[in-house]
């Protein structure tokens, strides 16, 4: 079986999936080109990840960007509960999460700190991850059911967001509450063409702004560079064509704006943690834990 779990399978075109799972056996390392959150309830573990292992603790939040890889070993009535975002509503109908600082910091800028390889780990109190669990159960319940629930799943996504967040513990807050406009210009921009040969002096013109000013509010609002915010980008887009396709590596590195083969597989390292090669391979080479689809999609009618 394939190692890497694809949205266009799994979401059944909505914006949101949930499951809760009680292991007892080993998931081998795996990615997914969606935003994974995994609450840690009862029972024992080790988390796997281009970091190494590390045992689990109940009360964990794992969030795992799109591309990020990572397995679960020795589990021993291991409770997880996973809460997945597609990575296309969180550039539609979920983008008004980025506005929101404490959400913009969890599900974007902690993961891709410097040496992160999209993956994040926190710690709620153990009622927080007891409650995010049920309702992630829940939201499960309501994927399922035979009418589809938009208000509802939408409602439990935010909930359980919402325990996440205030189950943390305080920290002082260094991103800005509403994002500044030219930020948002440039990253439209950047979304809208990866692949394109940018420069700091480009993305500046483009807004108005002097280079160094449009990268101090990058760091501001987005906790990376404004390079750096390209950089995760593409290594984002490179591991869904790396499981997706049968492009040469090589190719694949051309296709989101990184032509020399050298330049991209050190890139692509040290923003993900493996060599594309590498990634490749252990996409396709193991059975990761099996997500379980909604029986109908967000917003679709029943009977359409």
């Amino acid at each position: 079986m394939p190692a890497t779990l694809h949205e266009h399978a799994l979401f059944a075109g909505g914006p949101v999936l949930g499951s809760v799972h009680h292991l007892n056996s080993d998931i081998e390392s795996h990615a997914h080109d969606f935003l994974e959150i995994a609450v840690i309830g009862s029972g024992d573990g080790r988390h796997v990840t281009s970091q190494g292992e590390h045992p689990l603790r109940r009360g964990q939040v794992l969030v795992l960007r799109p591309g990020a890889w990572h397995g679960f070993l020795d589990c021993a009535d291991l409770t997880v509960a996973n809460c997945c975002l597609s990575a296309q509503a969180l550039r539609t109908e979920l983008a008004a999460l980025h506005d929101i600082p404490m959400l913009r910091r969890m599900l974007w800028t902690d993961p891709v700190a410097s040496g992160a390889h999209g993956v994040a780990v926190t710690t709620v109190d153990q009622a927080a991850a007891e409650e995010a669990i049920a309702e992630i159960s829940l939201l499960e319940r309501d994927l399922g059911a035979d009418q589809s629930r938009p208000g509802r799943v939408l409602g439990r996504l935010v909930t359980v967001l919402g325990i996440l967040t205030d189950g943390r513990d305080p920290e002082p807050e260094t991103l800005e509450s509403v994002i500044h406009p030219a930020v948002a210009a440039t990253i439209a921009r950047l979304e809208a063409a990866p692949a394109d040969p940018w420069r700091l002096d480009d993305l500046a013109r483009g807004v108005n702004l002097d280079p160094a000013y449009l990268g101090r509010l990058f760091g501001r609002y987005v906790g990376l560079t404004p390079l750096g915010f390209l950089a995760r980008l593409r290594a984002e887009r490179a591991t869904t064509l790396l499981t997706h396709s049968a492009l040469p590596v090589a190719r694949v590195g051309a296709a989101v704006g990184w032509d020399d083969p050298t330049y991209f597989a050190r890139r692509f390292r040290a923003l993900v943690g493996l060599t594309p090669t590498e990634y490749r391979r252990r996409s396709r080479s193991a059975a990761p834990m099996q997500l379980r689809a909604p029986a109908a999609s967000i917003g679709e009618r029943k009977g359409s």
